[in-house]
């Protein structure tokens, strides 16, 4: 049986049941005449009903919309489950049943102007299933009615038909190689032939750090090819970090217990940096300590330091005398770059002084065991 305009669909039933002559509702629901539409005008190639049949004109109760309940709208049919969450050519089965006797008819049809599938034959009993052993439409809107004598009713039976992605792609737009520092740059993630891609949840990270999460805004039923993109500006801290991305559908709670989820290849960043210094302007150290300051950059700048003019090597063991002002002529792949850096020397517990007390000690102890 395939799907068809209501009005002709209930005549046609209600003409197989010809051989009704009486049927009594136990819980009838008040008419609400806000909610319904006048019926439509019955074609003259349809078979008139038989004389002990008739649909008195009162008015059908309440329409509920939505797989759940719909015994508050006075509609008592209910769907299991409430919605269906169904990969694209998988299989699926949906249940409609009534709590209650007294309905003669209880059906499944679509929604006028939607795709028609195969549905079961109306029934008389209090539930009937549909099953379908391939879903191959990405867009139905199905629905379970039941006649009375007062009318009928219907509740509407969501379908999510799903794809996950073919593929997930990262990649930096319109560049191709190392980043520089302080600029800004798009991240772009390709999500691939995915359906419904309205409930595509995109993630970008960097390491296991979540930067953000992007969702779409195309209603689109049937798969598509869409790109989600993240301005970023990388900094010398970011330098051999991976950038990547993950898309996931996520389909509710009457979806599949793991959501599908496509991750991308990671991106390794490679961030041009410096010449910086790695030192304070003002550098104190002890006597005997080394002076130790450090140009970084990548790639690693050359570095040239002198004094008073004079082309100099950093002291490995620092004396009063290596005190004074040190510059650092460095040049790098971003340019050149001087650093000043001043240096004062402290007295005290250095290196070498910590050498000559140990030894001094030694020399101490040997005496007072020859004495002894």
């Amino acid at each position: 049986m395939f799907a068809s305009a209501r009005p002709i669909t209930l005549l046609l039933l209600l003409h197989l049941l010809g051989s009704v002559t009486s049927l009594s509702i136990q819980t009838p629901a008040p008419p609400i005449p806000s909610q319904v539409s006048p019926p439509s005008p019955v074609p003259s190639d349809v078979p008139s009903f038989p004389s002990s049949v008739s649909v008195p004109p009162s008015t059908p109760p309440s329409i509920s919309s939505g797989g759940e309940s719909a015994t508050t709208a006075r509609c008592p049919l209910t769907t299991s489950p409430s919605t269906v969450v169904v990969r694209f050519a998988d299989p699926f089965t949906v249940n409609c049943s009534i709590p209650v006797m007294g309905f003669p008819v209880l059906g499944w049809e679509f929604e006028l102007g939607t795709t028609a599938m195969p549905i079961p034959e109306a029934t008389q009993g209090r539930f009937l299933v549909w099953s379908v052993d391939r879903m191959t439409e990405w867009s139905i809107k199905p629905m379970c009615f039941a006649l009375l004598e007062q009318g009928q009713c219907h509740i509407d039976l969501p379908v999510i038909v799903y794809k996950p992605p073919d593929f997930v792609s990262i990649s930096v737009a319109d560049h191709s190689g190392p980043m520089l520092e302080g600029r800004e740059y798009t991240l772009q993630c390709e999500v691939q032939d995915v359906a419904p891609v309205g409930r595509l949840a995109v993630t970008f990270y960097k390491g296991q750090s979540a930067l953000r999460q992007l969702q779409s805004n195309n209603t689109k039923k049937e798969p598509v090819t869409e790109v989600f993109t993240l301005d970023i500006i990388p900094s010398k801290e970011d330098n051999g970090a991976q950038y990547w991305c993950e898309a996931k559908l996520e389909l509710g709670p009457d979806g599949p217990q793991h959501p599908p989820v496509v991750m991308s290849e990671k991106l390794n960043a490679t961030i041009l940096f410096g010449p910086n210094l790695v030192c304070p302007p003002k550098l104190q150290v002890r006597e005997g300590e080394s002076l130790a300051c450090e140009v970084r950059g990548n790639p690693q700048p050359s570095v040239t330091w002198f004094r008073d003019g004079q082309k100099v090597a950093l002291p490995a063991h620092s004396s009063k005398e290596h005190a004074g002002k040190y510059t650092a002529w460095t040049t790098g792949h971003l340019g050149q770059k001087n650093f000043t850096v001043e240096v004062e020397v402290l007295g005290g517990r250095g290196t070498t002084n910590i050498l000559n007390g140990y030894f001094l000690l030694g020399v101490v102890l040997i005496q007072m065991i020859t004495w002894l």
